[in-house]
């Protein structure tokens, strides 16, 4: 996910969570709607399509370009591609073409939200404060809410709310999915660039107050924090019990989910910005220090780390035993989930790639920096 900063610059989902080695629920089509996907892990375990034998056959399907960098992750769903440009477009694409089904313009603002699917409804945050509930077969609007700040934060839609942070006025909002009312809000210390993760009842989310803040998701209640050293603009991951984050003081947390007590943290060279991808007991998530780590899941324990060319902002995606992720060197790759092997790669025209991918039904959608979005698939 894209940083903002207010100097320069002036989001079908439940709370679902696949234990390990518990067997997913795959249907024929399985989307990837949100920033987290619907289990807040950056994992897709229905992906049957590509793996580590035929990654390395990927190809460009499509792509789309834009007026603006794109760097939002895309949500896929029924067939369509959903991704925020910074041309203050939001774009409906079909998912097999590429062609534009329609797009809807904020009105002179930036997209740095990425965009959450949900009962046939498309969220977004804006730099122009709002948040917007469109129709995704249509790109109408049903319904806008101002907030007191910029939203880059990405939403996440879990049992009717819609839950999303605001920047400069440093609030974590929950509001109603159907009309945009206001459920609660929560005021922390610092702007909340950081998506939240919502589990069992409870909002994950960071602000650059430096805590990770654990919420009621019903009454915005707070139930924990805990502070690191520095921002946090990662987005937590949940799994199994624990919150996984990572911090401008260079570390990746591992917290108790229930209590916020630390349970390990690892140190990279640089600030992480990137929000981890958790699956089979691995957390894999990239530095500012030019690389991807994958973490033992219960230990923090490191099992391998990759050095792509650039700083990896970009949120690492997990599918089938690959890992995907860009880097600021605006390349996109493929690797061994299991060995960090690296399986194939994409350079886009622009140095960096900050858009987080999304992996679903055999194809891989990220955005450019070079105002593209991209579609890969099997030769």
């Amino acid at each position: 996910m894209k940083r903002i900063s207010i100097v320069v610059l002036i989001l079908c989902v439940g709370s679902v969570s696949v234990a390990w080695g518990q067997k997913p629920t795959c249907g024929t089509y399985t989307p990837w709607a949100e920033f987290h996907r619907h289990n807040m892990q950056r994992w897709n375990p229905c992906e049957k399509v590509l793996n580590v034998k035929n990654v390395e056959n990927l190809g460009l399907k499509w792509s789309y370009t834009t007026g603006g960098a794109v760097g939002t992750s895309p949500a896929v769903a029924n067939g369509v591609v959903y991704v925020g440009s910074e041309d203050n477009n939001v774009y409906a694409l079909n998912a097999r073409t590429g062609s534009k089904l329609w797009s809807y313009n904020i009105g002179g603002r930036g997209v740095f939200s990425s965009p959450a699917v949900a009962n046939g409804v498309v969220y977004v945050g804006s730099l122009d404060y709002n948040v917007y509930a469109l129709n995704a077969r249509t790109g109408a609007l049903f319904w806008s809410y101002v907030t007191g700040g910029v939203v880059s934060s990405s939403p996440a839609v879990a049992n009717g709310v819609v839950y999303v942070g605001s920047y400069n006025n440093d609030t974590v909002y929950a509001l109603n999915a159907k009309t945009g009312a206001k459920l609660w809000s929560y005021t922390t210390g610092g702007g909340v660039n950081s998506s939240p993760a919502v589990a069992n009842g409870v909002v994950y989310v960071g602000s650059e107050d430096n805590n990770v803040y654990a919420l009621n998701a019903r009454t915005g209640a707070l139930l924990w924090s805990y502070v690191t050293g520095s921002y946090v603009d990662s987005s937590p991951a949940v799994a199994n019990g624990v919150v996984y984050v990572g911090s401008d003081d260079s570390n990746v947390y591992a917290l108790n989910a229930s209590t916020g007590a630390l349970l390990w943290r690892y140190a990279t060279g640089s600030y992480v910005v990137s929000s981890p991808a958790v699956a089979n007991g691995v957390v894999y998530v990239g530095s500012a220090d030019n690389k991807l780590y994958a973490l033992n899941a219960r230990t923090g324990a490191k099992l391998w780390k990759y050095a792509p060319y650039g700083a990896v902002g970009s949120s690492p995606a997990v599918a089938n035993g690959v890992v995907y992720v860009g880097s600021d060197g605006g390349i996109l790759y493929a690797l061994d989930a299991r060995t960090g092997a690296e399986l194939w790669s994409y350079t886009t025209n622009r140095y960096y790639l900050e858009s987080s991918p999304a992996v679903a039904n055999g194809t891989v959608y990220v955005g450019g920096d070079d105002h593209n979005v991209y579609a890969f698939g099997l030769k």
